[in-house]
């Protein structure tokens, strides 16, 4: 039986941030990782030049059961902590869009990074290790991994979620946690396509038109709208905006969409007064790609000149446009989702320590537990500042 400080299960983001500060502390760490190399989903990230960060980080970023849980860790280790490690490890990195930050290189810098923090005397990162056994006894864990059994007095469940399967993701924390007698938050697909069916199925035919739109999904303190490009799909609606508002979209719900999002309410009637004998199929083209307007103009019906047109019926379109309800009957599950919602629910965890309240010396960080960020960079910085926090903690 091999023994150590710390066991910690999974060699993803939040695991390797975590083994980096507890090894950093003194502690003697075991990351057991199942897949034949560590850091595969950072790997894969940003288009394989992993999107590390986000410049605007902060707690307003993320979804919860208790949107105040993550507050502390992101609190203690922020963005900028984040790019001063970039910096040191002199990894060149971009801004693009909102914040998001890129390497120039490859992804692969950010996973050397994270291996290079690991002091190499104090942390053992095994890969090809799946686990098949965890039991507490006598405050001890003692997990078997491909025959091989590891013990310790404190265990963290840095595992992830179920979303992208193929890369061997799986719910294991959610059993894991069950078994220790914690809640799991339901887990559903987050950052992910939206499919369509019954009468929005035409807009099907719009397969790989894009456009500048602002998406809409969810009600109360759950409502949320993104001002970004959408994309329709074979299979319905994808592209930035609606990653970010599938997040927010529960099933049986409507989504709503505005195609014009600089447009104000009274846009179409102030063109009727500049260009009377231009009509809505024309002054949409101009705007939108020509299938997508054609599209609209179609379920809209309006043919005639402005002039013939009344105001309020051209009031009416330009509602319509800035309002266009979708009613998505599903999405394109964990398999498509970057991301999952749910998960370890953060009443049975400490938000200073990630350490769980019921069971001394278990933690869970990262994509397991009940916090999930926007798309662009927020899920590696819970990643970081979950693993950080649990690392500190574990000394």
């Amino acid at each position: 039986m091999e023994k150590y400080d710390v066991i910690i299960l999974g060699a993803g983001a939040a695991g390797l941030m975590c083994a980096a500060r507890a090894g950093q502390k003194g502690l003697r760490v075991a990351v057991l990782e199942k897949a034949e190399k560590p850091g595969k989903k950072i790997l894969i990230s940003g288009g394989g030049r992993c999107n590390f960060t986000n410049v605007n980080a902060g707690a307003g970023n993320f979804l919860s059961d208790n949107p105040h849980f993550a507050k502390s860790a992101l609190a203690r280790y922020t963005a900028r902590d984040f790019i001063d490690l970039v910096k040191r490890h002199e990894i060149a990195f971009h801004e693009k869009t909102l914040g998001q930050l890129f390497c120039d290189g490859s992804a692969m810098q950010i996973v050397q990074m994270l291996l290079d923090e690991c002091p190499e005397e104090n942390v053992d990162v095994i890969c090809d290790a799946e686990v098949t056994a965890v039991e507490h006894k006598g405050g001890q864990f003692a997990v078997m991994a491909s025959e091989q059994m590891y013990s310790s007095p404190k265990l963290v469940i840095a595992t992830g979620g179920p979303s992208i399967p193929k890369m061997g993701a799986t719910g294991f924390a959610y059993d894991l946690a069950r078994q220790f007698g914690l809640k799991v938050v339901e887990p559903r697909p987050a950052l992910v396509p939206l499919t369509l069916g019954g009468d929005d199925v035409l807009f099907r035919e719009l397969s790989g038109v894009s456009a500048p739109v602002t998406a809409r999904a969810g009600a109360g303190k759950k409502k949320a709208e993104f001002a970004e490009a959408a994309l329709f799909t074979h299979r319905g609606l994808s592209g930035p905006a609606i990653l970010q508002i599938s997040s927010y979209w529960r099933s049986g719900e409507e989504i709503g969409i505005k195609f014009l999002p600089e447009a104000d309410a009274e846009w179409l009637i102030g063109l009727k007064k500049d260009y009377p004998r231009a009509n809505l199929r024309t002054v949409l083209r101009h705007h939108l790609p020509d299938r997508l307007a054609d599209a609209l103009a179609d379920r809209i019906g309006l043919e005639t000149e402005f002039s013939n047109v009344p105001d309020k019926d051209l009031r009416s379109a330009g509602a319509q446009l800035a309002d266009w309800r979708f009613s998505p009957n599903g999405t394109e599950g964990f398999a498509k989702a970057e991301v999952t919602i749910g998960g370890i629910s953060t009443a049975e965890l400490s938000s200073q320590t990630m350490e769980a309240k019921k069971v001394p010396g278990l933690y869970a960080i990262g994509e397991a537990v009940d916090v999930t960020g926007w798309l662009g960079g927020y899920n590696f910085q819970w990643a970081w500042a979950s693993g950080v926090a649990c690392g500190e903690a574990l000394a």
